[in-house]
């Protein structure tokens, strides 16, 4: 990949069969074609792959009863080689999104796929199998936090143009509940980017157009096109800090009932997303999978909102009475790591433990965790000499963490308490259900945080436990962007200085991880895009990160 490509070069370097190809050209002039975009302007999408199937989706903009769409999948992108084709119904009761799941495929092969719709055809897709046997190497991007009015979506057109990844993993907040007047908002009112609706999404109606909305983006529209995505939720597709009894970001008084919001929220997902129904004595709400690429590796998927997570502790709870040491402890100990205070429920720990005692992954290569939240230990450092006064754009939703900052460090306390950091004794059981396996290796991948990590991971008796990549937002913007650029940098450097397990960390880019994996090593590349507050942009590799397996453990052979 060119990692000096403005999106304009992009384009034509697309155009003219150079980067994404081909191929690229043909997603480009068919979503563009003023036929198409009334019939089909949310695009075309794949996931969940197998190895024999993969699921493929679409919506139809109709306003009839009911409306039945053809499908075709093909060898190749010209649609002279057709492997399946069908009908397939849908209807308002669905929102008119179509998914299809053509069986009996070949492993690891690449397909493409369109729909039609009275006459009038999407523009293709591709999309692949997983590989069985003897894998040599596999390509993962992984992405998180595309919040729509932070800025324009020009790290997934990166990611299109990517030959070399086969597989997406977005790790969620693929969509943002927020109003106009919310996070977000007014950089989105500065660049005409607004959310829609207007208000804070509630109801399935809203939650709806949301989706709609993010899908008919440009170059959503073209990254899901050109690769298969594997999602998972995190918060924002519900709202912010959700748990099993509501949501920091809902107010039952005038938002209703918490049980219904998030209904809504689920239902949309599964209607907007390439993601497969769950089956007989699964809820929707159970949204974790067990993908295998052979014998290089296995990725397995955690559910952390809304089947097992136990309500989060606030800081403004407790910060005003920790003013000793054996107050900072007992706050540790008896508040942090109570007994019952859960991450993931018992049918999730269940699947997972039957997942990595099967022959499968016990025998892959790397163990890959899809992991929403950061699981490090990360506690604030001292930051008395560069933190200045917060100045905040309308309502943020860590404004109050922002203005904690200064006593944390003074603590020596976590940074966050809706991530792992606040769920110790969770995290704990989850490292020892996987040691009890044999399985101290895990490859975790992170998103939420909006900032790029490498981090070394370990138990509570200081043995390893893994290694942790964090993703950057594609949008949202790191939590210490609103000081100037040196003073985050220094915020950078103090939080990895600080603590044992975070090798390296940035807040200041927008972007991906692409992770390349072979039996040897895992290669991981930090990409970030330079600016996302128009489609003109530079991309750059920002830092390379090299992991081995030596003795059974991870090891960062070369970070730079």
């Amino acid at each position: 990949m060119n990692l000096e490509l403005s999106r304009r070069r992009l384009l034509k370097a697309s155009l003219a069969g150079i980067g994404a190809g081909s191929f690229a050209a043909k997603v480009i002039a068919a979503s563009s074609d003023p036929k198409v975009q009334a019939v089909f302007q949310h695009g075309i999408a794949s996931g969940e792959p197998g190895p024999h199937s993969v699921l493929l989706w679409t919506r139809i903009s109709s306003s009839d009863n009911s409306a039945q769409v053809n499908w075709q999948l093909a060898a190749d992108d010209n649609f002279q080689t057709i492997v399946q084709q069908g009908q397939a119904n849908t209807d308002a009761s669905r929102d008119y999104c179509v998914k299809v799941e053509p069986q009996g495929l070949k492993p690891g092969q690449v397909y493409y796929y369109r729909f039609e719709y009275q006459g009038v055809y999407s523009e293709p897709g591709r999309s692949r199998t997983t590989p069985v046997g003897k894998v040599d190497k596999l390509c993962i991007a992984v992405a998180s936090c595309s919040n729509y009015p932070f800025g324009y979506f020009n790290a997934y057109e990166v990611i299109a143009a990517d030959k070399d990844i086969d597989f997406i993993l977005h790790l969620g907040d693929y969509i943002y509940e927020y109003g106009h007047d919310g996070y977000g908002g007014k950089t989105g009112k500065t660049i005409n980017r607004n959310h829609q609706p207007s208000h804070e999404i509630v109801s399935l109606a809203d939650y709806r157009q949301r989706h709609a909305q993010y899908k008919a983006d440009p170059a959503s529209r073209l990254m899901h096109a050109a690769h298969p995505l594997i999602p998972t939720w995190d918060d924002h597709e519900s709202t912010n800090n959700p748990h099993m009894q509501g949501a920091q970001n809902h107010q039952s008084e005038t938002e209703g009932d918490w049980g219904s919001r998030r209904h809504a929220s689920v239902q949309a997902y599964y209607e907007w997303m390439p993601v497969r129904d769950p089956g007989p004595g699964r809820s929707r709400e159970q949204l974790w999978r067990h993908f295998q690429f052979g014998d290089l590796a296995s990725l397995l998927t955690l559910e952390t909102r809304h089947t097992g997570r136990s309500l989060q502790v606030d800081y403004k709870d407790h910060l005003a009475e920790i003013n000793t040491s054996e107050d900072r402890q007992r706050f540790l100990d008896k508040v942090l790591a109570a007994p019952g205070r859960e991450m993931l429920s018992a049918h999730m720990k269940s699947f997972y433990g039957k997942a990595i005692a099967s022959d499968a992954v016990q025998n892959s290569q790397w163990h890959l965790l899809g992991n929403q939240i950061p699981m490090a230990r990360t506690h604030m450092p001292d930051v008395s000499a560069i933190l200045g006064q917060k100045k905040s754009e309308g309502y943020d939703p860590v404004a109050d963490e922002h203005a904690q900052f200064r006593r944390l460090g003074e603590l020596d306390l976590p940074l966050y308490l809706d991530t792992w950091d606040g769920y110790p004794g969770a995290r704990e059981a989850f490292y020892q259900q996987n040691k009890s396996r044999g399985i101290n290796d895990l490859l975790v991948l992170t998103g939420d945080s909006h900032s790029f990590w490498t981090n070394s991971l370990y138990n509570k008796n200081n043995e390893p436990m893994g290694v942790e990549l964090g993703t950057a937002g594609i949008t949202s913007p790191g939590d210490f962007e609103n000081y100037d650029r040196d003073k985050a940098a220094h915020m950078d450097k103090l939080l990895a200085q600080h603590n044992k397990e975070v090798e390296w960390t940035d807040n200041l880019h927008r972007g991906f991880v692409k992770l390349s994996l072979d039996h040897k090593q895992a290669k991981a590349e930090f990409i970030s895009v330079d600016n996302v507050l128009t489609e003109k942009y530079k991309v750059k590799r920002i830092k390379e990160a090299i992991i081995e397996k030596q003795n059974g453990q991870l090891k960062y052979r070369k970070a730079k």
